[in-house]
């Protein structure tokens, strides 16, 4: 169960990725269009205000189409096979799902204490899903019929039909299950979502009630629970759905950036509901602290090869808050320090709610400078300045923390270990060579395919060949595969000389931490499989 739990809380940042680029969209045609800031040439009618907002009203395409997405995009990590038919079955059975609810919330809405005549709208319970009037069941709701859909896909899609029903095989038939299924689904969401709806709202009031300890909670969390993978949990509510504000966070911090740019309204009183996306003062300010830590207590001969392997896990954690390549590296070799990261996070968080800082900070400088700095920065200046001088001072006692607790303890993390183990990563040749495989000097020489290729292969042998694994999934940077015998799964190390970030074990699940090319290394290593 606990596999599938991780697997599913992996999957729901599949889609989540493309909030960066839309981050960034919004972020900037909320900037161009803001009067305050480029006066007459921000209103309506004017040539440079009309262009804009054509490309801002695009960029909302993700978050009012988020139940969509979310429904479509979780088969393409959940489906064990098939996965863009899957997506196909995944989007019919939610808009069947969502016609059923429709239709009966118009005939009895009245049995399941829901008013279906007023118009939908944020507050009411209601939401219009393509076209279609419904239960507001936001992204949970997707997420759920979504699930069922790829259960069903991956049970029923192979089934052998007689050849003269041949036409209804694969997805017809999963489709054809999904249906009759999908009708229990829509009674029981019409019976039990208002209450949980009610519960939602007392939920919120609770979580704003507690104020910065809420917000030290939520983040320590949401940190601490990565190894698990389930800290997907954790914020997805909070930011997609409506545990904090109706719609999500970041839809509703996007509503009101304009509103933002032009009064200059103290942050937390416009919105305390954004005090929850916080976690990449961590990503940058922590992520910033470790790497130097870990620099200033290398062996003096392996600070070179060091530095070499912590700029670019580095840069892409400050960057793109992408810190799992960054954890991993002392997450598994010196676990009291995560634990310790991860309390210095929640702290920072904490602080930076308490001098008034929020909004959208739950990625890395990108995703700061597209949701808060750019469309922001004229009218915040001064908060923002003051919240990162408090980000460089946390950043110092990362360091000082940390150097401590590694010189104390004599933790084996990068350019500490033993003088038998190398810093930095052996090379895909090197390996197969000493394997005695195939793989040629000019394979890996060759095209970016050929070197996914052997990456795939090698990752392939660690965890014990073909006949070992029974299926593979991804999230955003770990390639997910469960084996039939744990035993014959390679070490820690061994997966880092190959090129990976390591390897997180849990039972006969295997997560091997690659990094955001995982995808791709998922497409060689399915390749393989078959």
């Amino acid at each position: 169960m606990m596999q599938k739990i991780q697997k599913f809380g992996g999957a729901m940042y599949t889609p989540a990725i493309l909030f960066a680029f839309s981050g960034i969209v919004v972020g900037l045609g909320t900037l161009f269009t803001t009067e305050a800031i480029f006066g007459a040439m921000a209103t309506a009618g004017n040539p440079w205000y009309d262009c804009w907002n054509v490309l801002l009203q695009g960029g909302w395409t993700l978050f009012n189409q988020m139940p969509l997405l979310f429904c479509v995009s979780l088969p393409i990590s959940l489906a064990t096979h098939q996965q863009a038919r899957a997506c196909m079955e995944a989007l019919a059975a939610y808009l069947t799902f969502n016609y059923f609810v429709n239709t009966i919330l118009s005939q009895w809405g009245g049995v399941f204490g829901v008013d279906f005549s007023v118009e939908a709208a944020s507050g009411t319970g209601l939401a219009t899903i393509a076209s279609i009037k419904t239960l507001d069941m936001g992204m949970m709701g997707a997420l759920i019929i979504s699930g069922v859909s790829v259960m069903l896909h991956n049970k029923f899609f192979d089934t052998e039909l007689p050849d003269w029903l041949g036409v209804f095989g694969g997805s017809v038939f999963v489709y054809a299950v999904s249906f009759f299924v999908m009708l229990p689904c829509a009674i029981i969401a019409c019976a039990v979502w208002p209450p949980i709806q009610h519960g939602i709202q007392l939920f919120q009031g609770f979580i704003l009630s507690t104020g910065a300890a809420g917000v030290w909670v939520f983040a320590f969390l949401e940190r601490i629970l990565i190894p698990t993978g389930l800290h997907h949990f954790i914020y997805s509510p909070f930011y997609y759905a409506d545990a904090a504000v109706s719609g999500g966070i970041y839809p509703q911090w996007a509503t009101i950036l304009p509103t933002l740019a032009a009064s200059g309204e103290p942050l937390a009183e416009a919105a305390p509901w954004a005090a929850y996306t916080c976690p990449g003062w961590t990503k940058v300010f922590g992520s910033l602290g470790v790497c130097i830590a870990f620099y200033l207590t290398a062996k003096p001969e392996r600070r070179k090869e060091t530095k070499t392997l912590l700029i670019p896990v580095g840069l892409t954690a400050m960057l793109c808050g992408i810190t799992e390549p960054l954890d991993f590296t002392f997450l598994f070799i010196a676990p009291q320090l995560f634990v310790v990261h991860s309390i210095l996070g929640a702290t920072l968080c904490m602080v930076q709610n308490l001098v008034g800082t929020v909004g959208i900070f739950d990625g890395g400088l990108i995703s700061m400078a597209s949701w808060d700095f750019l469309p922001l920065g004229t009218v915040y200046a001064g908060q923002y300045l003051l919240s990162i001088g408090i980000g460089l001072v946390f950043s110092a006692i990362w360091v000082v923390v940390f150097r401590f607790l590694i010189l104390k303890f004599d933790f084996k993390t990068p350019g500490r270990e033993d003088d038998d183990v190398e810093v930095s990563l052996k090379s895909k040749a090197d390996y197969k060579a000493a394997q005695g495989g195939a793989a040629a000097s000019k394979e890996v020489a060759g095209s970016k395919a050929e070197e996914r290729a052997i990456f795939a292969q090698n990752i392939l042998d660690l965890l014990g060949g073909t006949e070992n694994v029974v299926d593979v999934t991804c999230c955003a940077t770990r390639l997910r595969v469960n084996v039939k015998d744990e035993t014959l799964v390679a070490d820690d190390a061994s997966f880092r000389a190959i090129g990976a970030h390591g390897i997180a074990k849990n039972g006969k699940n295997m997560q091997v931490i690659i990094g955001l090319s995982v995808p791709k290394v998922r497409e060689a290593f399915e390749q393989l499989l078959k």
